[in-house]
């Protein structure tokens, strides 16, 4: 309910324009106006007859704070929500954050062991998720916070937390519906192992970059004789956990060591030389050292050949004893003196550079460790079916379109899904174990109903049951968010009313991730897709096209920024930098224009409601014109903008509304009514001014939410309620008249070249001037009539206007499209400088016609291009040589003075 307080705030001088600021304060008003909408819960949906627009905000890693993606995502996500908004649409953004399990937990026990001086190892596994969650509840959630400075209009009722109790259970449901499905297995294989977060990796949670190294060529004696054979790499710490020797079966080389044994330097391990196809014999020596432990390949070649698995390093990368040498050391460390000794003892025959693709973490950063591991997979194949085919069929649509392609690569080579996680953060696995067998439920106590029938044996008790360790992959959770944040997997009132969603706001590096697992996700429980169309934000780089980062000192703080420009110029910044799926070269110079043009429309303001109005008085004849001529403007920028929407081109919104208020509405149109010094305006022409203005603030209000709101208000008192979040947006109201918005172009560009005149001349801006206007069949028969001789007259400061058959001697010519004009200065004209503009002009003009003849004359160009474009080049160059002719007319007159 609106409090007294602010009802008494919302009627005061201050909301209206009878005590305006004169200079435009960004913080002031975001502060008001972001309570206000709070107060008036215009961010709040609820179901009802309206369709519904829906966005779930991709949700920010609960340990974040707002960046440069976080602006742009969040930016775009809320102008798509207040422009549904304002075409009466239900529109409901759900906010949220993740709870990021790896990043999340290394935060807990960092905080543990520096401000409590607790370690992890000393805690159960309850008491670590109490600090846990006593953590997240201290710190957590800062971004959301931070969003509000930006003016993002969740529903912040609706915030969800993909471990909350709500989320967990939507999560454990899942879970055991796949199990039961037939699509989770567990199994021994080769993982992805983060050895500081100590937990497996998915593959697209491995960062693969190219690293300098170092290459090791190091010679293993065959057994029994005195000869070697030499191998490279670039762990030379493995070779302590060495099972074979490999080389191609044909290479001639190496034909007689066939079934001998070579010994492990070092640790003087004998081990078997084998022949297998997978060597290449062009590599290197043409000779593999097999270790099954600690690396992908030679886990399955090892596989293949029934090797020993010597798993030389412990969960946290140090040497194990298995490795028999500096046991306990970091890999790194161990590796320094391995190389060492193998140098001392004559094993290591040269090193080189050498550049390779290491993987490491994409939290941890730590280089990601092959490691053979039990963990928890999803079948993926037949999952994916459906979701591979919403995209490829259009049933869910790609912005920009060409990210089908990427999707559909990944979708069709898909690989199951390893979902399990070393960790105490994140929703324990529901699987529990008694004796050999696994029994998956909901809770321990429909486990122990499981176990109980399986054995037939009534006395297992609850405390027989031990529950898997691990937990769930985040992004496990994160899947299933289109859904979750309604409260459910199955059906309700939210859930069938806001799902499927309207677009999913994201960037292209989680298509894999999140997007897709989502689309398949949606069809496992919905039987449809979660969204209609995905929209894929580029990345946010510096000008230099460098992808912004701490370490490169190049990521502006974006609180500092709003700061500095308001959240109005930030978001202005942002987006007018940032094409439709393309990377946005981010320059702070925009964020000063944004400010700029927040100051433009204050000033606007200002110029209007600081006149004085009169009912008493007429509208000027060129106030109806003007008014006429810019409704035109507005319907058609509507017409084109609409369509921009419906393609997500917003980037070209803001620009198009930047110069149609800015260029169109400021410099021509306030100056087409403007009253002469010291007169009022009509009380009809000032009516329609503030109508005008209004419906621009509405236009601008999805990408400049806060000043909008505010000179809406200014303009006139409004009612309570009568915002312009909540306002009606405007509709294309009258047909288009091209002819209209063309003659009033010609207006303003012979406006402008009258004033250049002005200016070359040194004249004052109303310095007797008079117009001469040849008449032609070409020109405009709007522009003998008075209200357009009036406006004419009044814009370019004229004493008077001419038509004429024939043209004037003597006076300065000036040229638009066909149409010719003629003013007299006053003052002597300089023939030869006149001269030199025209041949100037001249030779533009006749490049300008070289060059579409030549598109004419090829055969191919007029074959092949559409009839339109074709004759659209034919009358360049009709009006080319038109203007050709009237220039040299113009030149033969002055060369005869």
């Amino acid at each position: 309910m609106l409090t007294k307080k602010l009802f008494l705030s919302l009627n005061s001088d201050h909301f209206m324009n009878k005590e305006k600021p004169k200079h435009y304060d960004p913080g002031a008003v975001e502060e008001k106006w972001y309570g206000y909408w709070m107060d008036k819960q215009y961010f709040k949906s609820i179901p009802d007859d309206r369709e519904a627009f829906t966005i779930v905000i991709p949700p920010p890693n609960v340990t974040g704070i707002l960046h440069m993606g976080h602006m742009l995502n969040n930016t775009i996500q809320d102008i798509l929500i207040r422009k549904a908004r304002l075409d009466g649409k239900n529109a409901c953004w759900v906010p949220g954050t993740d709870h990021a399990s790896i990043a999340t937990e290394a935060k807990v026990v960092k905080w543990l062991r520096e401000e409590l001086n607790v370690k992890k190892s000393d805690l159960t596994r309850e008491q670590f998720m109490d600090y846990a969650h006593q953590w997240k509840e201290k710190y957590g959630g800062i971004i959301l916070q931070q969003l509000k400075k930006l003016g993002a209009s969740c529903d912040w009722d609706r915030t969800a937390f993909t471990m909350d109790a709500t989320r967990y259970d939507c999560v454990i449901q899942s879970f055991v519906d796949l199990y039961n499905r037939g699509f989770l297995y567990r199994d021994y294989r080769m993982v992805n192992w983060d050895p500081v977060a100590q937990t497996v990796l998915s593959n697209e949670e491995v960062i693969y970059s190219e690293e300098s190294g170092t290459l090791y060529h190091v010679r293993y004696r065959v057994q029994d004789t005195d000869d070697y054979i030499t191998i490279a790499t670039t762990r030379p710490e493995t070779i302590l956990g060495d099972t074979a020797v490999a080389v191609h079966p044909e290479d001639p080389r190496y034909v007689s060591y066939h079934g001998k044994r070579v010994l492990v330097p070092l640790v003087d391990r004998a081990v078997p030389i084998i022949a297998d196809e997978y060597v290449d014999q062009q590599f290197g020596t043409g000779a593999l050292k097999i270790t099954p432990a600690h690396d992908v390949n030679d886990y399955e070649i090892g596989k293949k050949h029934d090797l020993e698995i010597i798993d030389i390093l412990n969960p946290d990368a140090t040497l194990s004893a298995a490795a028999q040498l500096f046991v306990g050391l970091d890999r790194d460390e161990a590796r320094t003196l391995v190389v060492r000794r193998l140098e001392e003892e004559g094993y290591l025959v040269k090193t080189e550079d050498y550049t390779h693709n290491v993987g490491r973490s994409e939290r941890s950063h730590a280089v990601v460790e092959p490691r053979r591991s039990l963990q928890w997979y999803v079948r993926m194949k037949d999952l994916a079916e459906p979701a591979l085919r919403a995209v490829e069929e259009d049933t869910i649509r790609f912005f920009p379109e060409n990210q089908k392609n990427t999707y559909r690569h990944w979708m069709r080579n898909i690989r199951d899904w390893c979902i399990s996680r070393q960790l105490w953060w994140g929703q324990r696995i529901p699987a529990y174990y008694y004796q050999d067998q696994v029994f998956v439920a909901t809770t321990k106590e429909e486990a122990l109903e499981q176990a109980r029938a399986h054995f037939n044996n009534a006395l297992i008790q609850s405390d027989d049951l031990s529950q898997d360790e691990d937990v769930l992959d985040t992004w496990f959770s994160s899947w299933l968010w289109p859904m979750s944040v309604f409260g459910t997997l199955d059906s309700n009132e939210d859930l069938d009313y806001y799902y499927p969603t309207s677009v999913l706001v994201t960037g292209w590096d989680i298509i894999f991730l999140w997007v897709a697992r989502m689309i398949i996700a949606g069809y496992q429980w919905q039987g449809t897709k979660p969204f209609e169309h995905v929209y894929f934000t580029g990345m946010v780089r510096d000008r230099k096209g460098r992808k912004m980062s701490k370490s490169l000192g190049n990521s502006p703080d974006a609180l500092e920024l709003i700061q500095n420009y308001g959240a109005d110029g930030v978001r202005f910044g942002m987006l007018s930098c940032s094409p439709a799926g393309g990377d946005l070269l981010f320059d702070e110079k925009l964020c000063e224009q944004g400010k700029n043009f927040c100051n433009k429309i204050w000033n606007g303001l200002n110029f209007l409601t600081s006149r004085s109005v009169s009912a008493k008085i007429e509208p000027g004849q060129g106030d109806e014109l003007a008014y006429a001529w810019f409704s035109q403007k507005l319907s058609q920028h509507l017409q084109q903008t609409n369509a921009l929407y419906k393609e997500y081109r917003l980037s070209q919104i803001l620009i198009s509304n930047y110069s149609l208020i800015w260029n169109d509405f400021f410099s021509q149109y306030l100056e087409m009514i403007k009253p002469a010094s010291g007169a009022s305006f009509s009380d009809r022409t000032f009516g329609q001014a503030k109508e005008l203005f209004g419906k621009l603030m509405i236009i601008l209000h999805p990408f400049m939410p806060f000043i909008t709101e505010e000179v809406w208000h200014q303009l006139e008192d409004r009612r309570i309620g009568e915002d312009v979040i909540v306002a009606s947006y405007p509709q294309e109201e009258v047909e288009t008249d091209p002819r209209l918005i063309k003659d009033m172009q010609l207006l303003i560009e012979l406006v402008s070249k009258i004033r250049e005149i002005r200016s070359a001349k040194s004249m004052k801006w109303n310095a007797p001037m008079e117009l001469y206007i040849k008449k032609s069949d070409q020109l405009s028969p709007s522009l003998y009539e008075g209200r357009w001789v009036a406006l004419l007259s009044k814009m370019a400061v004229l004493d008077e206007i001419h038509f004429v058959e024939e043209e004037p001697g003597a006076l300065l010519s000036i040229v638009i499209g066909t149409d010719k004009f003629f003013v007299d200065p006053k003052v002597t004209m300089d023939v030869q400088a006149e001269l030199q503009k025209l041949h100037a002009e001249l030779e533009y003009q006749q490049g300008f016609v070289s060059s579409v003849e030549q598109k004419l004359d090829n055969d191919r160009f007029v074959s092949n291009a559409p009839e339109s474009v074709v004759n659209n080049e034919r009358k360049k160059l009709a009006d080319g040589l038109a203007r050709i002719n009237m220039l040299k007319e113009s030149i033969r007159q002055l060369e005869q003075m």
